[in-house]
């Protein structure tokens, strides 16, 4: 018989809401993860009182008041706002697209300038339906902000031409005709003060957690152990690829401790040019020490980050939700909905990108649907 009501392969957001729900719904949860560490991607850890985003920068932020509410039932949350910055060829440019940007581009000053030159510039170009993302990026924008800011940014993230992409990757580009560099529109937002590692800990409290433990290197054990199972690993994966392989981009992180103060003024500073390998630097401190009254540490760490080709066995960060995998996930979801007792969800399970805040949205939702 059945140890456990509930298995839940996956300790990263999608898996720790899911166990707490079914706990809290009077129900036997065991939770593994191949990993040697809980809160997925959001993990961090501390290092000379810093602490790391082990796999990129994560921001939460929401506009859905249930998750904020929900979210900070577990952790207190310093008041972070999202400033991003942009360095093209050692000029540097806020983000996303405000009058700051425009006025640093143009030496301008008003709405009405920036706003005659992004039209002129878009109908110069003379783009009825745009056929890739380098077309649609300057159909929004113009040609001056897709160089600088925007093409060798994404020829880096996706590995591929602008012209090789497709146009709805960039549905839309947020303008903003004022002067306002909050990157987040968001009313919720912040960090979780000590790091999502012990934020994700408080959820997962008083459920039994195995790490290091691979679903798909002792399947038949796994499988036994409870009477329904949460699946939030890659879909393909659990069907052993047996419809092909469902394609991502993958991320590398070179990460340093450097012996002085503050390396570079900002949390995240991003890198435009495609000569420049990496697509930004992270300097961790900066999440905390901005809420913080200039709280001052001796050293600081910064993360690379840097964008290559996925092969199997590598981390998923990015689907590539072109036609084609997007196809393949369809067929893959078709199997899904024939497994009775497995309920397939979060980032890898749905194939799709998801912010945190959706992420946890999705696990209340489906486990209120399931228990």
């Amino acid at each position: 018989m059945a140890k456990y009501d509930l298995l839940i392969v996956g300790a990263g957001l999608y898996g720790a809401v899911f166990a707490r729900e079914a706990l809290e719904a009077g129900k036997s949860v065991l939770v593994i993860d191949r990993r040697g560490h809980i809160a997925g991607n959001a993990y961090t850890e501390e290092t000379e009182g810093i602490q790391i985003h082990k796999y990129g920068a994560h921001i939460f932020h929401t506009s859905d008041k249930r998750v904020w509410e929900y979210v900070n039932r577990f952790a207190e949350f310093n008041n972070y706002r999202h400033e991003l910055l942009a360095v093209y060829k050692n000029e540097l440019y806020n983000l996303p697209f405000n009058m700051n940007t425009f006025s640093k581009m143009w030496n301008i000053r008003t709405p009405e300038e920036a706003k005659r030159i992004i039209e002129e510039q878009v109908k110069e170009a003379g783009i009825g339906e745009a056929s890739n993302l380098e077309e649609q990026a300057i159909s929004l924008v113009g040609r001056d902000i897709y160089e600088k800011l925007i093409k060798g940014y994404t020829r880096k993230q996706w590995g591929r031409e602008c012209s090789e992409l497709p146009a709805f990757i960039i549905k839309r580009l947020p303008v903003r005709y004022v002067y306002d560099n909050n990157y987040f529109n968001d009313r919720y937002q912040g960090i979780p003060i000590g790091g999502y590692t012990a934020m994700v800990g408080k959820i997962l409290e008083g459920i039994e957690t195995r790490l290091n433990a691979d679903f798909f290197a002792d399947r038949e054990y796994y499988e036994a152990l409870a009477d329904r199972i949460v699946f939030s690993g890659m879909i393909d994966e659990y069907f052993d690829y047996s419809l092909g392989e469902l394609e991502y981009r993958g991320l590398k992180f070179e990460t340093e401790l450097l012996d002085t103060e503050n390396y570079q003024g900002n949390a995240v500073i991003n890198y435009t040019e495609y000569e420049i390998p990496y697509t930004r630097i992270i300097e961790h401190k900066h999440f905390e020490l901005k809420c913080q009254g200039g709280e001052k540490l001796p050293g600081t760490v910064i993360t690379r980050e840097y964008p290559h080709t996925w092969k199997r066995g590598d981390e998923p960060y990015y689907p590539i939700n072109d036609d084609k995998n997007n196809a393949l996930y369809e067929k893959y979801r078709t199997l899904a909905a024939k497994e009775g007792r497995v309920i397939f969800g979060g980032r890898l399970g749905g194939y799709r990108y998801l912010d945190m805040d959706k992420v946890i949205a999705m696990a209340l939702n489906d486990s209120r649907e399931a228990l």
